[in-house]
């Protein structure tokens, strides 16, 4: 490429001189091509040290004049092709230009002008891709393309030097993390490392010291060990690196690939070595972690922090932590974990000013809210830049509020002259708060909203008053009363300070009144609530009345949600509970509906109305449990896992006891999915809840620890599971609430655990306060971490499954071992993933669906399956195997989806690699009859080829009518034909019905199929169709093609030379048969056939190609070229033009049309000896009637002549070399190791010698 002119050495020792003018020199890099020696190491591992971009352009050209010492570069190459094609240029364009001029200062400034034009003229060209890399990093990023053979589509995140432990030695050279690839090169001294892991393909990652890896990172994937190690600054890698495993962890999961972030904000000052991408991914970290401290909504983006201090009026201090900004919040989080939160929606924001600066108070910013809260922030670096800040995003907030808010006071933006006086923070007058006296949502059009706005629980509750429930009402009030004070000094709503004494407040118990505001609060639910007026009412009106799986689901799970709950013995629950599953189902149809959703959702309904309940649902789904209610509950087994490693850490005596017994994996995911309300009593598992929506899941993991810790001794006393279970179960059944006002529901698990001895109770706020004073270590963070480690190990372990699942599926007689078939699978797999990574094919990317059956997941379209065709099957045919792919395609595409699946890919491999010589070439047979023929392949022999028709008479045109040509097959298959007696036209239904069934999606059709496949439909070789004279003839090619590369290859087609011309004499012998029997002639060929036609690119290659059968050009294997032959000895078969192509349309001399026209109603093939020079001796004239008087140049298709599968079959036997071929063993297992190897599926290592090449 054209590089703008630098100053650089010449006369180096590193370069070599290869060619010269008065002008220019280019030059090659010392070690690179052809011979180098010692020299050639040194500078080879010099570079890969250093970072050389000599590594990627090993030839440049300098500019320099007579008299200077300096040069200048002008232009570097990776390949001596590109590079010779820029000095040409010099050459031509430049030179004689150059030698006009006087001053060597005015050549240069000529030729830096110049070769500043030229670059600027490609700038032009080019497309502006947006953010543009820095120039360091794109020449790392061209490096990693040209090192690891990766496309243009694969995007370099960043790289690092660090060193990669083969053995004991360190290899010291360049990680390169792209978006899909860890990749490693090394080469030291001649050695050289090339290592390529594809993340799915990661098992295990994480950051260990040892002694023998001193700060290490260690990559697991299921057949290798990696060690990296010597990071400038090993945080950030491991950081980028877990990002983009997560990435690829997600792709697995829901099929998501990775998009850029388009609307990230440039950086005013670009850091030469990051590249977009990395800012990309290091935003959506910060995103994460800032949306998941403050329950915020998925779709809010960071947009910058800074440190500050809170002014807190409670305690009367300054506290020092960040303050974070958004496009919609402003949040604060103090430096002690537990001092205070604060999150303030810029929707309830009226005031921001800026107060006067003092010593005590630097750069103090002042916020007021509609609540009548003031908030004080000081010590503001920037705080200008700040105030400009949120001033823009109040100008973008909707000044209208949503309904809910009493009162007609609206947002003002920054408008300190509407400050209204200071009023003490009454509670109620809480504007803010989702569930306070004066806000119960009056004005939320109650006629539209489908039930009574408030939570079951005050429908079906008797009121009786506080006082007659005596001391448990009592302590109801107390509770209450302590909210309300809490209230009074921290405010209410959503603008609360958030501190210790909260938290303290949630371990008593939250009141029944305010426990339906207080997990809207806590969840983050009230905020998507307020911000989406009206979308639940519309989802609802949406999904009324339409029928999915999901809602199949739902209807069956409505009666047992807490059914012993007087609120869902009634039609009003109920129907309650089914609007509110149904819209979420048609708000996320990734999840839909799951198994547990109806136990948590009915208990939502319970304190909150329908909407509050939605929103809740929304919060716990799609943020608090991520990927726990999908198909594979993903998100529960990770936290299994996490409840494991938690046992083995802090109860290791219990650990291996609870794993011998495998009572973790039973327990946890009741306990996990319901949040515990499934196996403890209603009154006490909502006091769960309540610390689960402030804490999240650290408490779910924090009470399940406690619960194993309190049943310890008798857990390591149990011998089986079930005597496990029943400890773990009578204990969950007597966990007890005695403070609930509620009346008590039955427990029914209490049923079916009840002993002998009285059970002793254990209270709920006991078993809390247990939990947090022995596992409150725990942190969100820790978990988080964990998180990711158990992702990669459940979804590995699930792929895992599925594999297993997939090659089950697979018939046993289908010849391939259990290792070969997961072998497949896996290469076929990687070739579906390929296709989301590069997006060559988005039809394939867009239809996977995780939902569905195991073996319909990855699937492959004709491209694909042509790429893995190529490098798998038996059958090497050279420039014709992707005309053979194309048809193998079109025939194992039963349902014409254009997707083929991995049962189906198999059964395709196995017809060429197993059964007998008969199976083989029944294959092959099939590869030559519709539909594996497509129409497409018919084109370029339309002029002579007929569609046959139903009354195909000798007066019939040799043309196909325009009718014909676009019949559909089935169309043309359901021509009967007398002399098959209808042998076709089961093959032909069963087709349909396959067909018909797949458009289905409903589960019930997979039922269908293999109750279908279960039944044995052996097909005989009298079941196959007749071929056509032109079908044969590409037939014959594809056998020229497929010998052409065997060692036996002149024994080869010495034979089929020998069959084909005792074929072609069967048929004609058939023809005058079938001419005698039936009067008027007919079509002899199947309901099915169709002419075939070549590939366009062969047309192209014809000269190279091995001829056809019944061609003189097959004399001695073959290898007698086109232009040798003699005019007379052109070979006209009534199939085609006999030149190896099968097809008539190719245009004739004078001299051949003569020939031509005096042989027409002839089929002349060439003997099976083909050994003499002079061929017109040796061809042999069959008698044979043409099916139409009209004689079109070029020879017409013979329409009556046909052949059968036994006469193919018969004569092949006959040639021993033949039988061999199609006999002849191939070792699947090495074509698949080439294919990883070439198509970079699976992780490489190759650690070679390279005598005198330096990379």
């Amino acid at each position: 490429m054209w590089l703008s002119p630098g100053v650089g050495l010449g006369a180096n020792a590193l370069w070599v001189t290869e060619r010269a003018n008065p002008f220019f020199v280019l030059q090659r890099r010392r070690g690179h091509g052809k011979g180098g020696g010692l020299t050639g190491l040194l500078v080879g591992t010099l570079d890969v040290v250093l970072d050389s971009s000599a590594r990627v352009a090993p030839y440049r050209i300098l500019h320099q004049t007579q008299d200077s010492q300096i040069y200048w570069t002008v232009a570097s190459g990776s390949s001596r092709k590109e590079i010779t094609k820029h000095w040409e240029w010099l050459e031509n364009n430049l030179l004689q230009t150059l030698s006009i001029f006087d001053s060597e200062e005015d050549i240069t400034t000529f030729v830096k002008g110049k070769i500043h034009g030229i670059i600027a003229e490609e700038n032009k060209n080019l497309q502006p891709q947006g953010d543009e890399d820095p120039g360091k990093f794109k020449e790392a990023e061209l490096k990693m393309r040209k090192q690891f053979g990766m496309p243009e589509g694969e995007k370099l995140v960043n790289y690092y030097s660090c060193s990669y432990w083969k053995g004991r030695v360190p290899r010291q050279g360049w990680l390169y993390l792209t978006v899909n690839h860890l990749c490693f090169y090394s080469f030291l001294l001649g050695k050289e490392v090339n290592l390529v892991v594809q993340w799915v393909d990661i098992t295990h990652l994480e950051k260990n010291a040892t002694l023998l890896f001193p700060e290490s990172i260690h990559v697991e994937t299921r057949d290798q060990e990696l060690f990296f190690s010597m990071f400038l600054n090993i945080g950030e890698t491991f950081k980028l690196m877990e990002q983009l495993a997560n990435l690829a962890m997600r792709q697995l999961l829901d099929s998501e690939g990775f998009l850029e972030d388009k609307a990230l904000p440039r950086p005013i000052r670009p850091h030469r070595n990051i590249s977009a991408l990395k800012r990309d991914l290091d935003a959506r970290a910060k995103n994460e972690c800032y949306r998941a401290t403050f329950r915020l909504p998925r779709d809010e983006r960071l947009d910058g922090h800074t440190s500050c201090t809170l002014w807190t009026p409670f305690n009367k201090l300054h506290i020092p932590g960040q303050m974070f900004i958004s496009n919609n919040y402003i949040c604060f989080a103090s430096k002690e974990e537990d001092a205070c939160h604060l999150i303030i929606p810029l929707r309830e924001v009226t005031i921001v000013e800026k107060a006067d600066s003092s010593s005590v108070l630097p750069s103090p910013l002042s916020i007021s809210t509609k609540s009548k809260m003031t908030f004080l922030f000081a010590n503001l670096k920037d705080r200008d830049f700040l105030v400009q800040r949120i001033s823009d995003f109040l100008q973008k907030t909707p000044s209208k509020q949503p309904g809910g808010i009493v009162g007609s006071r609206k947002a003002s933006v920054v408008d300190p002259s509407t400050e209204s006086s200071p009023a003490p923070q009454e509670v109620s007058e809480q504007p803010a708060s989702p569930a306070s006296p004066l806000n119960s949502h009056q004005s939320f059009c109650v006629q539209e909203v489908p039930t009574a706005s408030q939570g079951l629980l005050k429908l079906f509750q008797k009121n009786s008053p506080m006082e007659d429930l005596g001391a448990k009402g009592a302590k109801e009030k107390m509770k209450e009363e302590s909210w309300h004070i809490h209230f009074f000094e921290y405010g209410r709503g959503v603008c609360m300070y958030r501190t210790a004494k909260t938290r303290a407040l949630v371990l008593k118990g939250i009141p029944e009144s305010l426990r339906g505001e207080l997990w809207l609060l806590f969840s983050g639910a009230w905020n998507e609530m307020e911000t989406h007026p009206g979308y639940y009412t519309e989802l609802v009106e949406k999904s009324t009345g339409k029928y999915s799986l999901a809602t199949e689901e739902i209807e069956r799970d409505l009666h047992r949600s807490m059914p012993e709950h007087p609120a869902f013995q009634n039609e009003l629950g109920i129907a309650a509970l089914r609007r509110v599953l149904t819209a979420y189902a048609f708000r996320n149809p990734t999840i839909g509906y799951c198994q547990a959703m109806n136990i948590v959702t009915s208990v939502l309904l319970l304190y909150g109305s329908e909407e509050e309940a939605f929103w809740l649902l929304v919060a716990l789904c799609e943020r608090m449990l991520p990927d726990y209610y999908n198909t594979r509950v993903v998100g529960a087994l990770v936290d299994q896992g996490i409840f494991e490693e938690l046992t083995r850490d802090f109860l290791p005596q219990l650990s291996e006891k609870m794993q011998d017994l495998g009572v973790i994996s039973s327990i946890s995911l009741s306990w996990f999915l319901t949040l515990f309300l499934s196996v403890m009593p209603f009154e006490s598992a909502v006091v769960i809840v309540d610390c689960f929506f402030y804490e999240g899941i650290k408490v779910i993991l924090q009470v399940a620890l406690a619960i194993l810790d309190a049943n310890m001794e008798q857990l390591l006393g149990c011998s089986d599971e079930g005597e496990a279970m029943t400890v773990l179960g009578r204990y969950l059944d007597n966990v007890v609430n005695k403070q609930s006002v509620s009346p008590p529901i039955p427990h029914l698990h209490a049923l079916l655990t009840s002993g002998d001895d009285p059970p002793v109770e254990v209270d709920i706020f006991e078993l809390l306060k247990v939990s947090y004073e022995k596992f409150s270590s725990l942190r969100a963070e820790d978990i988080e971490q964990m998180r990711f480690k158990q992702r990669l190990k459940v979804i590995q372990s699930l792929e895992d499954t599925a594999k297993r699942s997939v090659v089950r599926a697979i018939p046993v007689d289908i010849g391939f071992s259990i290792e070969e078939l997961e072998d497949l699978y896996m290469v076929f797999k990687a070739k579906h993933l390929a296709s989301q990574y590069w997006g060559y094919s988005r039809m394939v990317a867009s239809r996977r669906d995780p939902s569905l059956p195991y073996l319909e997941q990855y699937r492959i379209d004709a491209s694909q399956f042509q790429e893995l065709f190529a490098s798998l099957t038996p059958w090497a045919c050279g420039s014709h195997t992707p005309v053979l792919a194309g048809r193998m395609f079109r025939l194992l595409d039963k349902n014409k989806d254009l997707l083929i699946n991995f049962k189906e890919f198999v059964m395709g491999m196995s017809g060429m690699y197993h059964g007998d010589l008969t199976e083989k070439l029944k294959v092959l047979y099939k590869l030559h009859l519709p539909p594996a023929l497509s129409p497409e392949e018919a084109e370029s022999a339309l002029e002579a080829a007929h569609y046959f028709t139903e009354n195909s008479s000798s007066e019939a045109s040799p043309l196909a009518s325009d009718l014909d040509l676009f019949l559909p097959w089935e169309a043309q298959e359901a021509v009967p034909q007398e002399e098959q007696e209808g042998s076709g036209s089961e093959d032909v239904q069963e087709k349909r019905g396959e067909e018909k069934g797949t458009s289905s999606p409903d589960y019930r059709h997979y039922l269908r199929m293999w109750a279908k496949e279960k039944e044995v439909q052996k097909e005989t070789i009298k079941d196959l169709p007749k071929m056509n004279q032109e079908q044969f003839i590409e037939l014959c090619k594809t056998l020229y093609n497929m010998f052409s590369e065997d060692p036996m290859e002149q024994d080869l087609y010495h034979a089929i030379a020998t069959v084909a011309s005792l074929l072609l004499r069967i048929g004609e012998v058939g023809k005058k048969f079938s001419a005698r029997t039936v009067r008027k002639p007919r079509d002899c060929a199947t309901e099915e056939d169709e002419p075939p036609a070549p590939e366009p690119h062969q047309d192209t290659a014809r000269e190279h190609q091995p001829p056809a059968a019944g061609d003189p050009q097959a004399k001695a294997g073959g290898h007698m070229h086109l232009g040798k032959v003699p005019h007379e000895s052109q070979v006209v078969v009534e199939a085609g033009s006999g030149e190896g192509e099968g097809s008539p349309s190719q245009p004739l001399s004078d001299d051949e049309t003569k020939d031509d026209m005096s042989m027409s109603s002839y089929s002349v093939v060439s003997t099976g000896s083909l050994q003499c020079e002079d061929l017109a001796d040796d061809t042999v004239l069959v008698g044979g009637e043409a099916c139409s008087p009209t004689v079109r140049t070029g020879g017409t298709v013979d329409t009556d002549w046909c052949i059968s599968f036994e006469q193919i079959l018969a004569s092949i036997l006959t040639e021993s070399v033949l039988v061999n071929f199609f006999e002849k063993r191939v070792d699947i297992a090495l074509k698949i190791k080439d294919q990883k190897k070439v198509e970079r599926q699976f992780s490489t290592a190759s650690d070679h010698e390279q005598p005198g090449v330096s990379g």
